[in-house]
């Protein structure tokens, strides 16, 4: 039998999945209420989820492949807008939502070592 390898997917060490996704929402709500950002570009999120919730499918013969570009096309808008948001208030803004993420330096050092346990009539 042969063994299984695991696959080539990277996860943050720091940071899970839902916290990425969290973070990520949090970073296009603080893009779409930052006035720098072009008030056209704040359309393609609006427009993506609008798409999502609207009653009319671009594919709908094809069961499984309508549900598919709904999903498919609010991920386009979203990698858009945050691609097509200016470098540096994007930089701005995910150092501000990082920023309590670090964990610092450990409070205190650990050392490796073995306990002995001394019967209660010991005397030094």
């Amino acid at each position: 039998m042969s063994e299984k390898k695991p696959g080539n997917i990277m996860v943050s060490p720091s940071r899970g999945v839902v916290k990425e996704m969290v973070m990520r929402l949090k970073l296009i709500l603080r893009l779409m209420g930052d006035s720098r950002v072009n008030f056209f570009l704040k359309l393609l999120p609006i427009a993506s989820l609008a798409y999502m919730i609207w009653p009319l499918d671009l594919i709908s013969a094809i069961p499984f492949v309508s549900a598919l570009d709904d999903v498919a096309l609010a991920g386009l808008g979203v990698y858009l807008f945050m691609e097509l948001c200016p470098p540096e208030v994007v930089q701005e803004h995910m150092k501000s939502l990082t920023s309590n993420l670090d964990p610092g330096p450990p409070a205190e050092e650990i050392v490796d070592a073995e306990t002995t346990d001394l019967p209660p009539d010991y005397k030094k």
